[in-house]
């Protein structure tokens, strides 16, 4: 039922309407017309604006034609850079951009497989119950997009994210919670050459102190990285200022805490011995995902795999999605893997075979919900 000409067509329409991140008009007017013109009720919140971006999340309202629960289906719609001038082309079956720019099946292949589904549904006359699109901006920024959604708009009682790697069948059930860190060292200037004892070099400080803290792996479910590291002013000054830019993950929120602090601790305790100040800001960023074989969310995707032959295959991921802020929010929710391949870089790409499966895997989900009620 599924119609590989049409979903190829308008992934490939979708992929060369550039939509990095904070810019999404463009991709938002098309979506809104693609939706309207099939007569759907789409809702767009006030996300851009508070963002300053050219779109808000948009949420589309399909009225069941069966009595049944409503279930989530959601994707996003920005992507991350080089995502200007994308040109895509289809050769023995893989879609590819260019060579210099990304493709942007993260995650336009999501949106092209929610899309195909609702017409398939429509043109079959297929039974089914209420669905919920939400399609969110700014995913690849933090997740901000789905961050400043209000969930009580929605009726859903369980959501699938369309955005993970791995094969069509995947099922990611375990997510970690994260927690943005900052640490911030105030040192004391002086003439680097004419009398550097009166400094206290405030970026000398804070690699005495990241030299003593756990970096990496941590253990098997709780990671922590530094990113980014500025400071100073001039090469012949005394450095008086360093800020680092880090983060540390856990599949649970104790094991979580347990490591920031550790980190807040030791990074403090070197700083003050090299005789600076330290401050570290901590910001919670999302909580963790943890689903287990029997919830109803899991158990309706593998029914619904196993239903057109694909062998489901529940993993772990260390990365958020969308998915991390809408079971965050009270909605049972795990991301399905959709075949999308390198992404994030100029080498991206995606198999017809594994966008037509994405397509099948939302209508036999669909379809599995309505068996169930």
């Amino acid at each position: 039922m599924i119609n590989q000409q049409r979903i190829i067509d308008n992934f490939i329409t979708m992929v060369e309407i550039a939509s990095v991140s904070g810019k999404e008009g463009k991709i938002r007017d098309y979506l809104l017309g693609e939706f309207t013109g099939r007569g759907l009720q789409v809702l767009e919140d006030q996300t851009g604006d508070m963002l300053n971006g050219e779109s808000g999340n948009l949420l589309v309202k399909i009225p069941g034609i069966l009595e049944a629960e409503t279930i989530l289906f959601a994707a996003h719609m920005d992507t991350v850079e080089p995502g200007e001038g994308i040109e895509a082309s289809l050769a023995d079956g893989v879609i590819i951009s260019k060579g210099n720019t990304i493709l942007g099946s993260d995650d336009k292949a999501a949106i092209a497989a929610m899309i195909e589904a609702v017409d398939v549904l429509r043109e079959n006359k297929i039974p089914h119950g209420p669905l919920e699109l939400l399609i969110t901006v700014c995913e690849e920024q933090g997740l901000k997009g789905s961050k400043h959604f209000d969930f009580t708009r929605l009726d859903s009682v369980m959501a699938y994210v369309l955005d993970a790697g791995g094969d069509p069948g995947t099922i990611i059930t375990q997510s970690p919670c994260q927690n943005e860190i900052e640490y911030k060292v105030y040192g004391k200037p002086a003439h680097a050459g004419m009398n550097p004892e009166r400094g206290i070099n405030a970026i000398q400080a804070a690699a005495m102190a990241l030299a003593r803290m756990p970096c990496g792996r941590i253990d098997q479910d709780t990671t922590c990285n530094l990113g980014i590291i500025e400071g100073g002013t001039a090469r012949n000054i005394v450095a008086d200022y360093c800020h680092i830019k880090g983060e540390a993950r856990s599949l649970t929120r104790p094991r979580l805490d347990e490591i920031t602090e550790l980190l807040k601790d030791t990074f403090i305790d070197e700083v003050q011995k090299q005789g600076a100040r330290a401050e570290v800001d901590v910001k919670f960023l999302y909580s963790e995902v943890k689903l287990s074989p029997g919830d109803r969310v899991v158990k309706t995707a593998v029914r619904a795999m196993e239903s057109i032959g694909l062998i489901p295959s529940l993993e772990s991921t260390g990365g958020g999605s969308d998915a991390s802020i809408i079971h965050g929010g009270g909605i049972p929710c795990v991301n399905l893997g959709i075949g999308m391949n390198n992404v994030h870089t100029c080498a991206e790409y995606i198999k017809v075979e594994d966008l037509v499966k994405d397509a099948r895997i939302v209508l036999s989900i669909i379809r599995e919900v309505t068996k169930e009620d």
